[in-house]
């Protein structure tokens, strides 16, 4: 499985960003994608997550309200609409897949996500 992330840059505080991840070379028919993000000198945190198949989303609290995810099934193709950044919200944003599980909710902890990408930097300058 290759993640393609894009979208990272600089941007003022209370600016907007919006990230994108394309996946190819997946063989199943459905997933979860997804963001992670990991911000100097800290442990990598969980951001959003979405299912391929269903109406079912995820975030974590710090970003609720201010981040959107959206897909493209069609493409494979998630997206982080982010809004209202602060500087705590400076990090190396990394594009996550996982097979979906229907019996199970969205997966939160880093140790359940085997493929990711190659991490994009968002910037926040206050």
């Amino acid at each position: 499985v290759q993640l393609q992330a894009s979208g990272g840059g600089l941007v003022q505080a209370g600016g907007s960003l919006t990230l994108s991840c394309a996946a190819s070379g997946y063989t199943f028919s459905s997933w979860v994608m997804g963001w992670f993000r990991q911000a100097p000198g800290k442990e990598r945190e969980f951001v959003a997550a979405i299912r391929r198949t269903r109406t079912g989303v995820r975030y974590a609290d710090s970003v609720k309200g201010r981040f959107t995810i959206s897909k493209d099934n069609a493409k494979n193709t998630v997206y982080l609409q982010m809004d209202s950044l602060k500087s705590e919200d400076t990090a190396v944003y990394y594009c996550i897949l996982k097979p979906e599980n229907l019996m199970r909710p969205i997966s939160t902890n880093v140790n359940d996500y085997n493929d990711w990408g190659q991490g994009t930097l968002v910037t926040v300058s206050s």
